[in-house]
């Protein structure tokens, strides 16, 4: 964040050198610009920064002086000669000239002198892993308002699997549907500073040689890799203002700061039922699931000094009445609470945004979760943790649905589970919870090897019969009912094989039945979906609880499945079932 000298008028632009040194602190005055650099002891970083400002003739001696006042090189203070708008040089000229005139031989940054952070925690270092990390140039981009509109910017198209930018569009009037803007702010390496010379030269008129121009000039046609990061910080232009509406900004930005900083943001997710198709989620096949209200996993972030964990008094239990007592919870509940899940999910975040070219605000917070999903029964209460803290942090850093599409993000829940904490999971649970109500899955291998991910398509949600669930009041883990079918269907057990792609049929069948709403055509299929994965899985896998529960429904004429891994059985209801004193069991609220 670059701020204004005093004066009455914003005339510069920031240069930065970037070079290999030892340790260092960069620290910000906002008041005015005032970078030092400062030993700090146990600190390493790869860069240190020196500091160029651009100045017109006729604000020179200002500069200069605000220079001596504040210990800042008055050599590192750049007169382009330039007294009015009519004779300037231009932006990649005055660039070039302090290139050319302090000889430098180093990556550079350069920033817009009139570009202020909404906020002052922007953290400058991720910018420079990223561009280290990429073969090529660095522009930082933003996500237009609805208000801005796309011919008053810099545009750029950027591929979201390599964060190359594809074209780049100085102000366009149409021809891209892109809504992503540039700012003054590139990192650029020192084998394309010779560039600007030519660009120069094909450029004599000072209106032409903008930045926007060059980058057009630099991606279009001379086809160079340039790559992009997002900022997701809120900004301000503020132009040719004096230093009172500089520090009305300022002001504004920090008020604004302060108040946020004190609002709680709340996110839930669901508790999901696999209505059809289950558990051929994780083998390329078809399911439909719904999200029901009647369970959810409740997270609260609020911003603080550093960043804290809290455990949960019940699931993540530190204190315990006897050593009796722990024995019990431990063999009925197991060690494995939600702490791991919030710690997975930030690791995991943090992963993504820096793959991903999103630059995060150094900013803390403390983490909280709470739930009311029964544990191990196959009702996707891992993955509702997961994906409501992960609602939390996109809403906490400004992330947006085009940052993390829907499809992307039942991804991204996965692999916390899956790559971090070894969990055994599908698809199914992640995307109904990202997507919530009753939706259709197709997980074909053709769709996950082109796109990464499966097609996802809301179905019509009502008049929907009532559903009611099941669930044992001492289960099992519910991942352990997995068996050995994975490794069955990858050596391509001709059984297995079959019963997936049988899965799918009936979810074809199903979401049929769901559009005409033939309730007992519906009825058959889940009987069918029962029968079909315990010819596969067994009743040994299945296990005598999750046998028990279905016995008993068919027994009052209802129709019944496992919604998930094992634990828990859903059907449609008859009104001839009541309820067991060994089960318990709810009507289902769907999200609607």
């Amino acid at each position: 964040m670059c701020g204004l000298s005093p004066g009455d008028s914003c005339s510069q632009k920031c240069i930065w050198s970037l070079m290999q040194t030892s340790e260092f602190e960069l620290l910000y005055e906002a008041a005015a610009v005032n970078f030092a650099i400062l030993p700090k002891s146990g600190v390493q970083a790869a860069f240190i920064f020196l500091l160029f400002l651009f100045s017109t003739l006729s604000r020179y001696k200002h500069y200069e002086r605000w220079a001596t006042a504040n210990d800042f090189p008055v050599e590192n203070v750049i007169n382009d000669g330039s007294t009015t708008l009519e004779d300037r040089l231009g932006a990649v000229a005055d660039l070039e000239l302090v290139i050319r005139s302090r000889k430098l031989q180093d990556d550079i940054m350069v920033i817009a002198g009139d570009m202020l952070c909404a906020d002052q925690n922007f953290d400058i270092a991720q910018v420079i892993r990223f561009f280290r990390s990429k073969p090529g140039e660095l522009i930082i981009y933003y996500e237009l308002e609805e208000s801005e509109k796309s011919s008053s910017r810099g545009i750029v198209e950027v591929c979201s699997d390599t964060n190359r930018i594809t074209r780049f569009m100085e102000k366009p009037q149409d021809g891209t549907t892109s809504r992503l803007a540039s700012v003054v702010f590139y990192c650029i390496q020192r084998d394309t500073l010779s560039y600007m010379s030519e660009f120069l030269n094909l450029q004599p008129q000072a209106t032409d040689r903008s930045f926007g121009r060059f980058w057009e000039w630099l991606i279009n046609e001379k086809q160079l890799d340039v790559f992009g990061m997002k900022l997701p910080t809120g900004f301000q232009l503020i132009g040719q203002v004096g230093l009172s509406d500089y520090t009305k900004w300022l002001t504004h930005y920090s008020t604004k700061q302060h108040n946020n900083s004190a609002i709680p943001i709340t996110c839930r997710s669901y508790a999901r039922v696999g209505l059809m198709g289950n558990p051929s989620d994780g083998f390329n096949g078809k399911t439909i699931a719904m999200s029901i209200s009647n369970f959810w996993a409740e997270v609260t972030l609020v911003e603080s000094q550093t960043l804290v964990l809290l455990p949960h008094p019940l699931n993540d239990p530190t204190e315990f009445g006897s050593l009796q007592d722990l024995f019990c919870i431990s063999r009925k509940e197991g060690y494995l609470g939600g702490l791991r899940l919030l710690q997975a999910t930030c690791k995991k975040f943090y992963q993504f945004c820096s793959k991903q070219g999103i630059a995060l605000t150094k900013q803390n917070f403390t983490l909280k979760y709470d739930t009311n999903i029964p544990r191990q029964v196959g009702l996707a209460g891992s993955s509702a943790i997961v994906s409501a803290t992960l609602k939390c942090l996109m809403k906490f850093y400004n992330i947006t649905d085009s940052d993390l599409p829907k499809p992307v993000r039942a991804n991204f829940i996965l692999n916390v589970e899956t790559d971090e904490l070894f969990i055994t999971a599908g698809l199914q649970d992640r995307v109904v919870q990202v997507y919530e109500g009753l939706v259709y899955m197709d997980f074909s291998k053709k769709l996950m090897e082109e796109q990464g991910y499966g097609n996802y398509v809301p179905l019509d949600m009502s008049n929907l019969p009532l559903f009611w669930l099941a669930y044992l009041s001492d289960p099992s883990d519910s991942g352990r009912i997995h068996s050995n079918i994975r490794q069955r269907w990858l050596s391509g057990e001709p059984a297995v094989v079959e019963a997936m792609q049988s899965f799918a049929e009936l979810t074809d069948q199903a979401r049929v039945a769901l559009k005409d709403r033939d309730w007992s055509c519906l009825a058959r299929l889940m009987d069918q979906n029962f029968e079909l994965r315990r010819s596969v899985y067994t009743d040994d896998c299945l296990g005598p609880g999750n046998l028990k529960m279905v016995q008993l429904a068919r027994q009052f004429g209802s129709a019944v499945k496992l919604p998930g891994s094992g634990g828990a059985v859903v059907g449609l209801l008859n009104l001839s079932i009541s309820l067991n004193t060994t089960f318990q069991l709810h009507l289902l609220n769907p999200i609607l």
